[in-house]
């Protein structure tokens, strides 16, 4: 089956033997998009056998979306506890999530997110820590992670993803979706944008450090890719058919991420950008912008770093020289200097884990890296939009472009470029201008 053809429905509820050795499933097991969606709440519920959820909510989507909610709960008789965050700003992290876990009801036999990122998120991890099944109703067309098995989440003040199931069922209900914030719409095209990054960069971390790569995966969001920025100038005027088409486009990058078990099919530097202006966020007090609209801004800066790749010749003896004076003590002052508080869970996880830094395995990579140099540029060529028609696209949507339009100085973006390659073990952009060592010379704006 070659998934970029395929509507969302034929992807869940069957095992999807493929090319890569692999075979592909999701947890997912009910999907309904469209006007009126949410009246299906029943029949999912049905589906999964289950009849009483613990519904979570913040406060902005229980004014989004509890109208349209109540009234099924009440027609079709369902019993149900619903527990609203209190947090005007809710983070995803042990607090947020102690605070679920206190209050789930256990009278209850299914998890229902009400919301969209940090919500979908949270909920993700109760249904697993209480052994029961998710679903979400869909508030905004905002991110790609409804569909995804893993959560983004805050530990130890440091952005991970955590792995568990994806929801069992997904209600996005279009006239739900249609009346979210305009930034919203916004989020949910910056965070499809930035598969042009992510299945680049992946492909390249296939070739330097092998890790696991599905073309059938790749093509599947690139699929979901096109079909949201084919419809992306309708998102400004709420076009019902531009929302619909964005949110389905959303869903099925999320079911790609559950197939390949990873994150990696839909998240690269311009989401390792975001994670690290989250962090400096948090430890000075301060509200990030939604995580969507940072992806979109970071995504713009990395095109243009792997624009850059193209006038760089990699050399060799240049790359040996620079990892042979490296510094562990300077870095890890570095890594303090910016991370804050999450540095030592950092600093710990490079000399326990992760060994990024380490010159013999560096060397190996060196290898490949100028074996493979062609074939690099090649993908760049293959898998990169042209940046400035990208951009125009998204101002003509209203949607920032700029580190500056997001109150970002110019160093906060060159400490979440240099820092990027460390708060996880995932082979990035600015892990190859390491590898090459350029990382502190190319153009970070």
């Amino acid at each position: 089956m070659d998934f970029s053809k395929q509507k969302p429905e034929a992807l869940i509820n069957a095992q999807h033997p493929c090319a890569c050795g692999k075979t592909h499933s999701t947890t997912l097991q009910y999907l309904k998009v469209g006007p009126g969606a949410v009246r299906y709440l029943k029949e999912a519920m049905d589906r999964l056998s289950v009849a009483r959820p613990f519904i979570v909510c913040d406060r902005h989507t229980y004014a989004a979306a509890w109208r349209y909610v109540e009234p099924v709960l009440k027609a079709d008789a369902i019993p149900y506890t619903l527990h609203t965050l209190p947090m005007d700003h809710p983070e995803p992290d042990e607090h947020t999530m102690g605070e679920l876990v206190m209050a789930f009801d256990p009278a209850c036999d299914v998890v229902i997110a009400l919301g969209s990122g940090v919500i979908n998120d949270c909920c993700k991890l109760l249904a697993h820590a209480v052994s029961k099944p998710g679903m979400v109703i869909c508030t905004a067309p905002s991110m790609d992670g409804y569909a995804s098995n893993s959560s983004s989440m805050i530990r130890a003040r440091v952005k991970v993803s955590l792995y568990n199931d994806c929801p069992a069922a997904i209600l996005a209900d279009t006239q739900i979706l249609m009346d979210a914030p305009e930034r919203m719409l916004q989020a949910g095209f910056g965070d499809m944008i930035a598969k042009y990054v992510s299945v680049c960069e992946w492909r390249i971390s296939h070739l330097v450090v092998g890790e696991y790569y599905c073309e059938n995966i790749a093509g599947l969001v690139r699929a979901s890719l096109k079909k949201v920025v084919d419809v992306a100038p309708g998102l400004a005027q709420r076009d019902p058919a531009a929302v619909e088409a964005t949110v389905e486009g959303l869903i099925l990058s999320g079911i790609a991420m559950s197939f390949a078990q990873i994150s990696r099919p839909a998240s690269g530097l311009e989401h390792y950008f975001s994670h690290l202006w989250e962090m400096m966020a948090l430890d000075r007090g301060q509200l990030s912008d939604l995580h969507g609209i940072q992806v979109g801004v970071g995504t713009f800066l990395t095109l243009r770093l792997l624009n850059h790749m193209r006038t760089i010749v990699p050399d060799r003896a240049g790359a040996l020289a620079f990892v042979e004076s490296f510094s562990n003590a300077e870095w890890e002052e570095q890594t303090r200097a910016i991370c804050g508080k999450a540095a030592e869970t950092i600093i710990t996880q490079e000399h326990t884990q992760y060994h990024k830094n380490d010159a013999a395995l560096h060397a190996k990579r060196l290898d490949r890296i100028i074996a493979g140099w062609p074939t690099i540029l090649g993908i760049i060529e293959e898998e990169l939009p042209d940046a400035d028609a990208l951009e125009k696209l998204g101002k003509r949507i209203g949607m920032p472009t700029t580190p500056a339009e997001l109150n970002l100085s110019r160093e906060d973006v060159y400490n979440a470029f240099l820092a990027s390659r460390d708060i996880r073990d995932k082979y990035l952009t600015s892990s190859l201008l390491w590898d090459l060592g350029l990382l502190y010379e190319v153009p970070v704006q």
